[in-house]
């Protein structure tokens, strides 16, 4: 694949990320009864984020979650049954707000699967989705409540996130799928 060009550098995802810490302040009229949890692997470290820029605003710590949903996958050839979800540490979610975080949201089918995973952990309230990047082609009726940016892209482009925790820089690039 080749680089086209850099959609988000580090101060544009900073940027992104507290705006939609203020808009989920705002659309919740605080943060009373939410919770916030990360699809894992990048969503993960957005949330953590989101999570912190809510802390410094508000003052109020969010309870804070990881959600694998390697197992809710629709693409999956098939199940073991003795199949175990790694990284699904979340807090209690039964009557509350649930922000659902994700690095980019492409044909909806990866929160598709993870709404999936939370309705088997309990009933919430409501699920709000945020997204970094949406980059449109949904496959399934998803929309996000909260975006970063929206890039709208061809079939032929890859959207690339890079989070500082994995992957040592803080960049959003659009990437040419080669031929």
């Amino acid at each position: 694949m080749n680089e086209k060009s850099i959609m988000m550098d580090e101060a544009a995802i900073r940027r992104a990320l507290t705006r939609i810490a203020h808009e989920i302040i705002e659309r919740n009229k605080g943060v009373e009864d939410c919770v916030i949890i990360g699809i894992k692997t990048r969503g993960i470290y957005l949330a953590e984020r989101l999570a912190k820029r809510i802390e410094q605003i508000e003052n109020v710590k969010l309870p804070f979650g990881e959600l694998d949903i390697t197992l809710y996958r629709d693409d999956l050839t098939h199940r073991s049954s003795d199949a175990v979800v790694h990284g699904a540490k979340l807090p209690e979610i039964t009557g509350k707000k649930v922000i659902l975080v994700d690095d980019v949201l492409f044909t909806g089918r990866t929160v598709r699967a993870a709404l999936d995973a939370l309705v088997d952990q309990g009933r919430s309230k409501m699920i709000q989705l945020a997204v970094l990047v949406d980059r449109g082609h949904r496959e399934l009726p998803i929309r996000p409540d909260y975006v970063g940016k929206n890039l709208p892209t061809s079939r032929s482009e890859i959207i690339a996130v890079q989070l500082q925790e994995v992957d040592g820089t803080d960049k959003v690039s659009l990437m040419q799928k080669e031929e």
